[in-house]
């Protein structure tokens, strides 16, 4: 013990390199705020919503707000409810004992709205798709505007599928 001890005072301690955020990831979140500004007037709120995934696609969405990605920065803002919120980003397929809740979710959002599907099993069910418990892919619920492949894809590619969300699509203002 006293050996450890000793060796300890003297040995650096085990750490990672401090990781720098590249100027690459500020000009996607600029370029998002800049677009959610032009396209809402105010910052952009998105309100995540797990329909039955593995969590990996969760894992990448809770790393924008570390302090390595920080979109809070950027004006991006993940809201607890769905009245409140812009978008909608779902994940994973969604099973049969969340189709009803991912509906009034859906519902409870107020027009306009857009709905992205983040990851693969979000498309078609992916792994789990022929499943008792599934049903399918987002888009057998509500209707999806835009997709994010990848499983699960890296929160610079949701960075990206953001920013093509609001340069490219209308917002979706009358569903039904």
């Amino acid at each position: 013990m006293r050996k450890l001890l000793f060796e300890s005072l003297v040995r650096a301690p085990l750490t990672e390199r401090v990781l720098r955020p590249d100027a690459a990831m500020d000009e996607f979140g600029v370029a998002i705020d800049t677009a959610a500004r032009r396209r809402l007037g105010r910052s952009l709120s998105i309100r995540a919503v797990d329909a039955g995934s593995c969590n990996g696609c969760e894992l990448e969405i809770h790393a924008l707000n570390n302090a390595f990605y920080d979109i809070e920065r950027f004006g991006i803002r993940f809201v607890a409810s769905p009245r409140h919120a812009d978008v909608l980003l779902v994940t994973g397929p969604v099973t049969r004992n969340m189709r009803e809740a991912l509906q009034r979710t859906y519902d409870a959002t107020p027009d306009p709205k857009w709905v992205v599907s983040v990851g693969n099993c979000g498309r078609d069910g992916g792994c789990f798709a022929g499943s008792y418990a599934v049903v399918g892919g987002v888009s057998e619920v509500v209707p999806v505007d835009l997709h994010i492949p990848g499983c699960p894809p890296p929160p610079i590619d949701i960075l990206k599928g953001l920013l093509a969300l609001m340069e490219h699509t209308s917002m979706r203002t009358d569903t039904r």
